[in-house]
This record gives structure tokens, sequence and C-alpha cells, in this order.
């Protein structure tokens, strides 16, 4: 399955983390544009300078360790298309020059599934399909998560518990499965 993921699945760090463990699990094939990303740097610059130049490194990383994920769209293909928030057509342009099957959003009224359809394209919200993940490797996912879980506490200096970092990151129904 090929799956575009919009920006606010990539931005915040734990629902992108849990997203890409699931890629690296070989659930799915992810895809972006440089739109996307340049998204995500620019949501970045509320937490201040520090934030959009962190961002920036994130997203080195993120195309290092992901070189085939980020895609172009056909030159022209924005123009026929149609959304009820035009900035969001660049990712449904995406998702069809790639022929992508599922555009992973949060942001279900901008992105309708019969407008979706017609263009061969399902809408996922990161919880659901995340879940479905689960349920098919529990064990992967789990392991992703406790990475995820890991590396969350490190860095806030924190001790999240896994079912309060997966409802805080807004994957209520992952952490509830994770925990029980």
């Amino acid at each position: 399955m090929k799956a575009v993921l919009d920006t606010c699945v990539i931005y915040p760090t734990v629902m992108r983390e849990m997203l890409l463990g699931a890629a690296k699990l070989g659930h799915f094939t992810p895809i972006w544009s440089a739109r996307i990303l340049e998204e995500w740097a620019r949501a970045a610059r509320k937490l201040g300078p520090e934030g959009e130049a962190q961002a920036r490194a994130e997203i080195a990383l993120t195309r290092s360790n992901w070189p085939k994920a980020e895609r172009t769209a056909t030159a022209g293909l924005e123009q026929r298309l149609w959304l009820p928030d035009s900035a969001d057509i660049h990712v449904l342009a995406t998702a069809v020059a790639t022929s992508a099957d599922v555009i992973v959003t949060v942001n279900a009224k901008d992105f309708p599934k019969n407008i979706l359809a017609e263009e061969g394209l399902d809408r996922r919200d990161p919880d659901s399909l995340l879940h479905s993940f689960w349920q098919s490797d529990p064990e992967g996912m789990n392991d992703t998560s406790n990475r995820v879980l890991a590396e969350a506490n490190r860095l806030s200096g924190d001790q999240w518990t896994l079912r309060a970092l997966m409802k805080k990151a807004r994957l209520p129904r992952l952490g509830k499965a994770l925990t029980t």
C-alpha cells in the first residue's frame, strides 16, 4: 500500500515516528512532497527559531532515511483537481501522481472521501491505520511503540506511560490496544 502522509501526521513527532516505524516494518510505502515537508518546517516556526531549525534537521534526516519517499506531482495536475480547501490540493496531486492508495490525514473535512474515491484514493486517519497494523502485527507495532516511548522519555526528561503518550499524540485507539 502506498500512502501519502499529510503534514498534519508528519508533524507532530510521535505520530510521525509511529507511522514511519510501521513503514519500516513493511506495512506501507510512505510518500510526501517537498511542499509537505516545507509545511512541516513552517508549522514548527510556532515554537520559535529553534523549532524551525530542529524541524529542518529532522526533515534532512527523514529525507536521508526515506530517499524514495519524496515525489513531485505532474505539472498541471493541480489545475484539474478540487478540494474544499485549495491549500490541500497539492497533497491530492501528489497522491494522484504517484498512484497512491490512501492519504493519511487528521483533516477529514478537507479531504472528502467521495472526492478522493473519484481519483481511486481512500482517506485514513493515523489512529485507525496504525491500529489496523497492530492487529496484523502486534509484536512489530509493540516494538515500534516501545522505541518511540523510550525516545520520548529521553528527549522530554519525563516518564511517559505508553497509553498517555499515544493519547497525547492523538492515537488513543492504538494506545489502548498497545496496553491491553
